[in-house]
């Protein structure tokens, strides 16, 4: 079992209060110009981008093949259209007139050069995983038979490029995938599946070295000059873009060593936004800012996982009860930076629907004594949690909801990071109950299905493994629409609700504020401020 990425929250925010002063990059800029304050990205290449604060600067320089419209469905930017016939073979147009910033036209060969370079498993890009259902991902990998710890060399993959992808034309190109899915278009609005340009490849299939720090996109702005750590990233609008002009001249991307600084520039003017405003300065911000503090959800995902491998945790009666005995509303204390939870798919996707965990998500702590007493539960409970992520306070909370309801006792265990969790996990120790979190790749229900609770899934770490469910998925996926697709995934989700594999708690919200300079504030599915819709307010 791997991990896919970093789960959410498992990083504590920057801690920030209001007062502080200096930045890096404090120069003055031009009046029509709007300064977002942003800790330092740690890529610039899209498929190697998994961060908000990278993904940011991302979204200004690129334009995805779809975007998303208010019910979360896709709806096609870059791409002309994305169809098949049997959710297998995808056919996808480009529109015509996207250039790059230097000039040269974006084609078929944009994309497919960029795709193989980010599922070819030696370049280690971050988000190469968002390649899996595509036919070829496998080959394009290392295998190491033995173990990640045997000390043995990893064999080298069998193909350098994906059987998957086919040019048609040059503004065609089609996308055959290793089981059918409904729902791949939402897949390509991910920043891992943009394009690059002929002048990014050093030879075939190389990146240019210095690539990343002059990144060249096909989006609504262009980046001035190139990127230096530590200093701001300037970038400006396109002329030749073909989409939606944006209503900003330029933007300046301020870079802070800590948050609390762009918040008290943002107090005094200095900084027009600043996004993901931690809990423990939501009350300063509310101050400060009044009406220009935003908040808004997004996609993170945090529960509760059973070992279900576990005997004393094999029978969904037990694990049931224990769901009943927890009291979400007062384990999740602000509501400005988290709902609780009482479904397994976050609000911010397609066929999302509230409260779908049914009776197992209802506090009701005589009835979950009763049901935890008959199914003969554990005399004693265990919570395993890292200890990097700010979260020892509301497992303490839950540890005494469940001595207090279920008459046990309960300990929480701190790991100092959420690998050494999962390596517990893996190992199959003993770790109890064990906190986990999941933030969306793409907006579907299936990806907050599959990874986490299908038969092998990649994020499946509960060991949860149920023949109905997979095949709700699989139907899902072969399913003849989005709406279709949906429903079968529903069904999925109802057999979650019956075996209760995991504990919902909380879906995460997020605090971003602006000046007095700016105005129609908005954020996009993933989280990022939609600079196509601000403005300045004279």
């Amino acid at each position: 079992m791997r991990v896919r990425r970093v789960a959410a929250w498992t990083t504590a925010a920057l801690v920030v209060t209001f007062g502080a002063t200096a930045c890096t990059g404090g120069d003055d800029v031009p009046a029509d110009t709007i300064v977002v304050g942003l800790a330092e990205p740690a890529h610039l290449i899209p498929s190697n981008t998994i961060e908000p604060n990278g993904a940011q600067v991302l979204a200004a320089l690129f334009t995805p093949l779809v975007g998303f419209d208010a019910e979360h469905r896709p709806v096609p930017l870059a791409a002309e259209s994305v169809e098949s016939e049997d959710n297998s073979e995808w056919t996808v147009k480009l529109k015509p007139g996207f250039t790059f910033h230097n000039g040269e036209n974006v084609t078929a060969d944009s994309y497919l050069n960029a795709w193989n370079h980010a599922a070819y498993g030696p370049n280690g890009q971050a988000g190469g995983y968002l390649y899996e259902k595509v036919d070829g991902y496998a080959d394009l990998q290392t295998t190491d038979p033995d173990g990640p710890d045997s000390g043995q060399p990893a064999t080298e993959p069998k193909a350098r490029t994906l059987t998957g992808l086919a040019k048609v034309d040059d503004l065609t190109f089609t996308v055959r995938l290793s089981a059918p899915f409904a729902e791949f278009p939402s897949i390509l609005g991910h920043r891992a599946f943009l394009p690059l340009p002929a002048s990014a490849w050093q030879s075939e299939g190389v990146l240019k070295a210095d690539f990343e720090r002059a990144v060249v996109g096909q989006g609504p702005f262009r980046l001035k000059g190139t990127w230096e750590p530590g200093k701001p990233i300037e970038v400006e609008r396109y002329d030749a873009y073909p989409g939606e002009k944006p209503r900003l001249r330029s933007v300046q991307f301020r870079i802070y060593d800590q948050l609390s600084a762009g918040l008290a520039d943002l107090t005094d003017g200095a900084t027009d936004l600043v996004r993901n405003i931690p809990a423990t300065s939501v009350k300063a911000a509310q101050e400060a800012l009044g009406d220009r503090l935003r908040n808004g959800p997004n996609s993170a995902y945090q529960f509760l996982a059973f070992p279900t491998y576990e005997p004393e945790f094999a029978s969904p009666e037990v694990r049931r009860a224990i769901s009943m005995a927890i009291d979400r509303d007062a384990v999740n204390g602000s509501g400005d930076q988290q709902a609780p939870a009482r479904s397994f798919v976050s609000p911010l996707v397609a066929g999302a629907r509230p409260d779908t965990c049914g009776e197992a998500c209802v506090f009701d702590p005589a009835k979950a004594k009763a049901a935890y007493q008959a199914a003969e539960g554990p005399a004693t409970l265990r919570i395993t949690f890292n200890d990097d992520g700010g979260h020892r306070e509301w497992v303490d909370a839950v540890c005494g909801q469940l001595r207090t309801n279920l008459g046990v006792q309960c300990e929480a265990v701190a790991e100092p990071t959420y690998r050494d969790v999962l390596r517990k996990v893996d190992a199959r120790q003993p770790v109890g109950l064990f906190r986990q979190a999941w933030s969306m790749d793409y907006p579907s229900m299936e990806n907050y299905l599959a990874p986490l609770y299908a038969s092998g899934g990649s994020s499946n770490y509960s060991g949860f493994s149920d023949a109905g469910f997979d095949t709700l998925l699989r139907e899902g996926g072969r399913a003849a629409d989005q709406a279709a697709a949906i429903s079968k995934y529903q069904e999925a989700e109802a057999v979650l609700a019956e075996q209760v594999p995991v504990l919902p708690l909380r879906f995460g919200r997020e605090s971003y504020g602006h000046s007095e300079r700016v105005r129609n504030v908005e954020t996009d599915a993933y989280g990022q401020i939609d600079l196509l819709k601000v403005e300045l307010t004279s």
